[in-house]
């Protein structure tokens, strides 16, 4: 019998739960008990994703939304490797959540879902603003929204065919 190597797998990214949140559907036999799962997950260099579960218990919730956020992974580009190319609104739902580039030193100025998707992004100066509905998993959704609209120089010279310089002035 051959013995494969079993030396446990580095985690290629680090995981924070945003909210766990108990779900009861009724039913005439009574009430079915759930938990469903919002999970982010990140390697804190431009790689970012955010992923729902829903199980029967807790942990088997968590691993599925782990599952599911790293089937999502975004790539966002990152100025000088510490913040945001300009400002952007992301939504989803009622929730819209204003993220500001900032200068070096500022850090991550913001709250909840919104600094644990930041963090785990790798963006370190930022400035944050949460309009609208502040539901956990969708002031979460509308971050990832707003990462996804960014576009760095290089994307926005290619996409006018012109040098970085000309676009700068």
């Amino acid at each position: 019998m051959e013995r494969r190597n079993s030396k446990p797998r580095e985690k290629e990214y680090n995981e924070t739960v945003i909210s766990v949140n108990r779900v009861t559907k009724v039913t005439k036999g009574g009430r079915h008990l759930r938990f469903a799962a919002c999970v982010a997950v990140g390697d804190g260099k431009g790689k970012v994703g955010l992923g729902t579960g829903k199980a029967n218990e807790v942990q088997d919730a968590i691993k599925k939304a782990i599952g599911d956020a790293t089937n999502k992974i975004i790539k966002i580009d990152l100025v000088e490797g510490r913040t945001v190319s300009h400002d952007a609104i992301g939504t989803s739902g009622a929730a819209r959540v204003l993220i500001k580039p900032a200068k070096a030193g500022t850090g991550i100025i913001a709250g909840g879902a919104v600094r644990a998707i930041l963090e785990l992004a790798g963006v370190k100066d930022i400035i944050s603003k949460s309009l609208g509905s502040n539901t956990q998993i969708n002031t979460a959704r509308a971050t990832i929204d707003a990462l996804k609209s960014q576009k760095s120089l290089e994307h926005i010279a290619e996409l006018r065919g012109k040098s970085k310089e000309e676009i700068l002035g």
